[in-house]
């Protein structure tokens, strides 16, 4: 439990920890996401994203935003509890909770080498492109096929028969 808790961090500390590591010539990605109610897509993602690199940070949406991107009764979990399962990974480095509605902000402040999203989005469909061109960031789409989400494992669990 304490390697986990200590993969999470305030924006301040991470960004000490990425002047460090990029001091010593390691390749920083991005990843970001709700991770409301873990899944094997999420791993995909996530270990997709590690592969583009040395260390990986993952931004985990605060409750607030969740509850604007996704609608009522979202998160299913709390911001606490995604971000510890998250961290619990044994591909991501650390992980910080972000409440802005995109990751732009956080990618001026962190300055990655990669922002890696997800197949659900394509290279012109990245809400934060501009920023990341900008920053000279590269973008890369990681994981599998997006057939699987959240929204439909909460739907499969609400049909499902209960015993």
């Amino acid at each position: 439990m304490r390697e986990t808790a200590s993969k999470i961090v305030a924006r301040d500390v991470l960004r000490e920890k990425l002047a460090d590591y990029k001091r010593r010539g390691r390749r920083i990605v991005f990843a970001n996401g709700c991770f409301d109610m873990l899944h094997v897509g999420h791993i995909r993602y996530l270990e997709g994203a590690r592969r583009e690199g040395d260390v990986l940070v993952v931004g985990v949406n605060a409750d607030s935003s969740v509850c604007n991107l996704k609608g009522p009764g979202r998160p299913i979990l709390d911001e606490d509890a995604r971000a510890q399962l998250v961290a619990a990974l044994r591909c991501v480095d650390h992980v910080v909770l972000f409440a802005e509605p995109n990751v732009e902000i956080l990618l001026e402040e962190l300055r990655p080498d990669v922002h890696a999203k997800g197949t659900d989005y394509s290279a012109e469909t990245v809400p934060e492109r501009a920023v990341a061109e900008r920053l000279g960031i590269r973008v890369a789409i990681v994981g599998d096929p997006k057939d699987h989400s959240t929204r439909e494992l909460l739907e499969s669990v609400r049909k499902a028969p209960h015993v």
